[in-house]
């Protein structure tokens, strides 16, 4: 465990904050109630999971969102017994296996019965870096979390966490630290074959641990 704890502690360095890091749970009444305004708010929050063997979190640095209406998200076709926590109060979680190989997590992100959410696509590992190699063995630090399948499988999320409330504050949950915030980016999403032009995907600017092709990324 001593790989660990160096890890955490020069993590929390680079954020000028004590280890083990001070995360505070974010509660409902602070999420904005709209799938753009709160995925570029959830940049720079943190997500956490809190297992037997210990804490892994990380800073999110990259999400996407979609919107009510949108053809490419999955609450488009309607309420469904597989898609029903999208239309739960926003910070309610949805996990869906793409492609038969990933695990997504999304957030249900809008009012209660109005299907929308926002895709988690990369954090920026800070606390139980060992467990998140031991899930991902022989990978770099950078590409620990940096993807949405990647993430989830260093955080061990799984089909389990569908409809978890993200807000509790136990568990897997969401969470901000009291440091100074970053620049914030915007693009389009990656991967689709339909409103590929909305401009609906926030990431942290300069940050390695932000997936896809580079070339997409604006520096304001």
């Amino acid at each position: 465990m001593k790989r660990a704890a160096a890890g955490v502690a020069l993590s929390a360095a680079s954020l000028d904050v004590p280890s083990p890091l001070p995360i505070v749970p974010l509660r409902r009444k602070d999420l904005p109630i709209e799938t753009a305004a709160l995925a570029r708010y959830m940049v720079g929050k943190m997500l956490v999971h809190d297992l037997p063997e210990g804490r892994v979190a990380g800073r999110i640095v990259e999400v996407e969102g979609y919107p009510p209406g949108d053809s490419t998200g999955h609450a488009f076709i309607g309420r469904r017994g597989w898609n029903a926590s999208l239309f739960l109060a926003r910070g309610h979680a949805y996990v869906r296996l793409t492609y038969g190989l990933s695990w997504m997590l999304n957030m249900a992100s809008e009012a209660q019965d109005v299907g929308a959410g926002v895709l988690f696509r990369a954090v920026e590992p800070l606390e139980g870096l060992e467990l998140m190699a031991a899930r991902r063995p022989g990978v770099p630090q950078r590409d620990l979390t940096r993807g949405p399948g990647r993430m989830t499988q260093a955080f061990g999320i799984g089909a389990s966490f569908d409809g978890v409330d993200l807000c509790s504050g136990e568990g897997l949950w969401i969470g901000r630290l009291d440091v100074p915030a970053r620049a914030v980016g915007v693009t389009t999403r990656i991967g689709l074959s339909r409103e590929q032009d909305r401009p609906l995907r926030f990431y942290e600017i300069g940050s390695p641990y932000v997936s896809g092709p580079r070339k997409l990324l604006a520096s304001t």
